[in-house]
């Protein structure tokens, strides 16, 4: 077993210490062999879940693993690999320490040949690969890959990226950045099991993607940042439950959901130049969360089939909306608020503070009333506030309008002063509130919002509530 240990090591070139190296590491091993009253509860959990601890660290780390204790020798060879590629070492900064953890591209065809266990995660990254297809046509026919869980690959050139296209079709994670998706990539691809998918930063054709998505039968998440699109990005998907885009450039970007019949969440990040991004939601039936949505129609257009959201155009299906306002302008929030009649849950998120110019905007009118604020709107929370005139006006109508109003939050930075809050109370008119069970809380962060997190409206610690 030592002999074998050894060779695997050597092919996985791992450089760990023989199992019986002398010094402290070993000690402690033979020490752990001997005594089992020694406290190493770990060494008692199941082989299998040992070997998927082991399996999340990178292959060299999971190889010096068999240094620990006999207990944990065996367990290498059978733990799922988790393999990195490379043509050259990541880079290094000062002060970081360097990682030493991947494995050369030449011992790869090694570790396959020798490792009885199945392959959980391979990661490539190499640019200007050359001939590294080859290599991978090889590694992809390996009884080690069979059933490869997690795909991670970059900059690979076209051939390099059709070999493991084509060849992953086990695939439950994949992650594709920094390629060309064009019309070379040939013939059809099937993913019956993915169920996540990432593409960051890929240049891909409307063509291309269609058929990639087509071949994904079990999709559930998909992430799209910063892709280049030749003509719009159409997304058709019976399965899929949440779309994430983000679209930080000046290049115009048209996303269209064709035909998503379980998709729940829309997920917009960075979407905020000027006529960049366009949304069309054509169906997509049961759609319940959305947003960050910018307030100002013309940077962000939201259609539902071939007519655009309105309060005749409506969102029925729509639970949880996050907006950022353009220059805290009360009407326009309102005037979307009417596009989703049932919304039950909103995010303001307020950018810096600018000067505004005084401008009078129209008050509630009563006898035109929003239907949400009327029956359904249950909860608001305020993210960036930091308590200026604008701002308080911004909230204390939801105060004194939203009638079935159970929860508002105020997500203030840690500078903010806990004596103001009774201030603010009084600013807020709170004894007028439309709900009389209404809650209110300031929650303190010392981040900056970001906005990819929106989504999961994490929670912060609270200086000040006031309950009815």
């Amino acid at each position: 077993m030592e002999k074998e240990a050894a060779a695997w090591a050597a092919a996985a070139a791992a450089a760990a210490p023989a199992p019986e190296s002398h010094g402290t590491a070993g000690k402690w091993a033979r020490n752990s062999d001997c005594d089992e009253t020694a406290g190493d509860f770990i060494s008692r959990l199941p082989d299998d879940i040992l070997g998927t601890v082991i399996s999340l660290l990178p292959t060299k780390d999971g190889g010096r693993t068999q240094a620990l204790s006999r207990r944990w020798r065996h367990l290498w060879l059978s733990a799922p690999l988790n393999l990195e590629v490379r043509n050259r070492p990541p880079r290094c900064f000062p002060g970081v320490p360097a990682l030493t953890s991947v494995v050369p591209r030449a011992a790869i065809s090694e570790i396959l040949s020798r490792h009885p266990g199945p392959t959980r995660r391979l990661y490539i990254n190499c640019p200007r690969s050359g001939f590294l297809f080859f290599w991978a046509q090889e590694w992809f026919q390996s009884r080690a890959l069979a059933n490869l869980q997690e795909l991670d690959i970059s900059h690979a050139n076209s051939p390099l990226l059709e070999t493991v296209l084509h060849s992953a079709s086990t695939i439950l994670v994949a992650k594709i950045s920094h390629c060309d998706l064009s019309e070379k990539i040939e013939p059809c691809m099937n993913f019956p099991l993915l169920k996540k998918l990432t593409l960051f930063y890929i240049s891909i054709s409307e063509h291309v993607l269609h058929r990639l998505l087509s071949g994904c039968h079990a999709l559930e998440s998909l992430y799209m940042a910063e892709v280049r699109a030749a003509g719009c990005l159409r997304v058709s998907s019976p399965t899929i439950t949440t779309i994430i885009f983000r679209h930080s450039s000046s290049e115009k970007a048209e996303l269209v959901i064709e035909d998503a019949p379980c998709l729940l969440r829309l997920l917009l990040t960075d979407c905020n130049r000027d006529d960049c991004v366009t949304v069309r939601v054509i169906s997509a039936p049961n759609l319940k969360i959305l947003g960050p949505f910018l307030v100002v129609v013309s940077k962000l257009l939201l259609f539902q089939g071939i007519s655009s959201v309105s309060s005749t155009n409506s969102m029925h299906t729509l639970k949880v909306l996050a907006l950022k306002p353009s220059g805290d302008k009360l009407l326009a929030v309102l005037n979307i608020l009417r596009w989703f009649p049932c919304l039950e849950k909103l995010c303001i998120i307020f950018h810096k503070h600018y000067e505004m110019h005084e401008e009078n905007e129209p008050q509630y009118d009563p006898l035109h009333p929003i239907e949400c604020l009327e029956s359904h709107l249950k909860k608001v929370v305020f993210k960036s506030f930091q308590g200026y005139r604008r701002q308080v006006e911004f909230a204390r109508f939801f105060v004194l309008n939203a009638k079935v109003l159970d929860k508002m939050e105020f997500e203030v930075y840690n500078h903010y002063r806990s004596e103001m809050v009774a201030y603010q109370y009084r600013l807020l008119q709170v004894e007028n509130r439309a709900s009389r069970h209404a809650r209110f809380e300031f929650r303190t962060t010392s981040m900056p919002i970001n906005m990819s997190m929106i989504s999961q409206w994490l929670p912060f610690r609270p200086i000040h509530r006031v309950d009815a």
